[in-house]
C-alpha cells in the first residue's frame, strides 16, 4: 500500500512540472489597453495551434509560434473584452471562430482570422454556434440584460430576442438549443429555435456554454461533466471531477477540463482523471473573468483574465 501511494504522488508531481510564463507583455507594453487591461481572452485553434488573445479595447491578436510573437488579425472588427470564459467560441474542426464581446464589436471568421464578418449586435456575455450544421446559427446572452437570450440564423446579420431569465446556452443544430436558467435548476431544451422549452435534466451545469465535439455535447457542472449524444434529449455524467471550464479536446478520449485545482486531464473519455497543470497565481474559476485554453498538439496550456496578462504553461517531459 505504501509503494502505491508513493507512485501516485510522483505521478501527480510530474504532471505539474513546468512554470507559467507571461507571453502578452511584449504585445501590450507599447499599447494602451482599456479598462479591463492588459488582456481579457485567450483561445487556441484546435486544428492549427494558432493562439488568439484579446487586448482590452484593442482587438484580437494572433500568434503562429505558441505566443512568441503576435500580430493584430481582426481588421478592427473585434473590440471590448471577454468577461467570461465562453466568449471565444472556436469550431472544433479549426479555422472558424466567433467572438462574443462586451463593450466593443463582435464578429466571426471562417478562415483563421484573415477575414471577418461583424455581428449586427454586440455587448454579449457569451454565445454558441452550430458549427456542425449551418455554421451561421448563433445563440447568445446579452450583457446586463436580465439573462436575455438572443439568436441569429444568418451569421449575425440579424437577431431575434427570445426571452429573459437564462444563464447558459448551447446550439446543437440550427433549430435545437439547450440552456440553463437563472432561477430554475436543470437543463432546458428547445427543438424549435427557442419558441418553446422543455426541461430534460434536473442538474444545472455551471459552465456558460457546452462544448460540442463529434455530435456529443459536454457540459461541466463543477462536480462532473454531463454528456449528451442525442442532441440534448438525455444526459449522463462522467466520473466525478472538479470542472467549471472546458472540455478542451485533443480527441473524444483525451481532453482537459479546468477547475479550482487547475487543469485536469483524462485519456480514457472521462473514466479517470489526473492533474495536468496548476492555475496561474491569482487566477480563479469564477464565472466572470478567466479564460483557459489548451494546444493539445504542442501540449501548452494558456490562461487569461481581466486585469492580468496572458500566460502559458509548457509541461516538461
Amino acid at each position: 500500500m505504501k509503494a502505491h501511494i508513493i507512485t501516485l504522488a510522483l505521478t501527480a508531481a510530474a504532471s505539474f512540472a513546468g512554470e507559467w510564463i507571461n507571453l502578452s507583455d511584449t504585445v501590450t507594453a507599447p499599447l494602451k489597453p482599456g479598462y479591463a487591461g492588459p488582456t481579457a481572452g485567450v483561445t487556441v485553434d484546435r486544428a492549427g495551434g494558432d493562439v488568439f488573445i484579446v487586448v482590452s479595447d484593442l482587438g484580437l491578436w494572433r500568434s503562429a509560434d505558441h505566443g512568441a510573437t503576435f500580430a493584430r488579425c481582426d481588421d478592427k472588427a473585434i473590440g471590448g473584452r471577454c468577461e467570461t470564459g465562453w466568449a471565444l467560441q472556436g469550431d472544433p474542426a479549426g479555422k472558424r471562430l466567433a467572438c462574443f464581446m462586451i463593450y466593443g464589436s463582435s464578429a466571426m471568421t471562417a478562415d483563421g482570422g484573415t477575414t471577418w464578418t461583424k455581428f449586427k449586435v454586440s455587448h454579449l456575455d457569451f454565445g454558441a454556434v452550430d458549427w456542425a450544421d449551418t455554421g451561421r446559427r448563433l445563440l447568445a446572452i446579452r450583457h446586463e440584460s436580465g439573462g436575455l437570450l438572443t439568436t441569429s440564423e444568418d451569421g449575425g446579420a440579424t437577431w431575434k430576442d427570445i426571452e429573459k431569465g437564462f444563464s447558459g446556452c448551447g446550439v446543437l443544430d440550427r433549430a435545437t438549443f439547450i440552456a440553463t436558467k437563472e432561477k430554475e435548476p436543470g437543463i432546458f431544451r428547445s427543438t424549435d429555435a427557442g419558441a418553446t422549452w422543455a426541461k430534460v435534466f434536473d442538474e444545472k451545469p455551471s459552465a456558460g456554454v457546452p462544448v460540442v465535439l463529434d455530435g456529443a455535447a459536454y457540459w461541466p457542472t463543477g462536480k462532473t461533466v454531463l454528456v449528451s449524444r442525442d442532441k440534448g434529449a438525455t444526459w449522463s455524467a462522467l466520473a466525478p471531477v472538479d470542472a467549471t471550464h472546458g472540455p478542451l479536446f485533443k480527441s473524444a478520449e483525451h481532453f482537459v477540463v479546468v477547475g479550482k485545482g487547475g487543469f485536469v486531464e483524462t485519456k480514457d473519455a472521462g473514466k479517470t482523471w489526473l492533474s495536468a497543470a496548476p492555475l496561474p497565481a491569482g487566477f480563479t474559476t469564477a464565472r466572470v473573468g478567466p479564460n483557459y485554453a489548451w494546444d493539445a498538439k504542442a501540449d501548452i496550456f494558456y490562461a487569461s483574465t481581466m486585469s492580468k496578462a496572458t500566460f502559458k504553461f509548457e509541461r516538461t517531459k
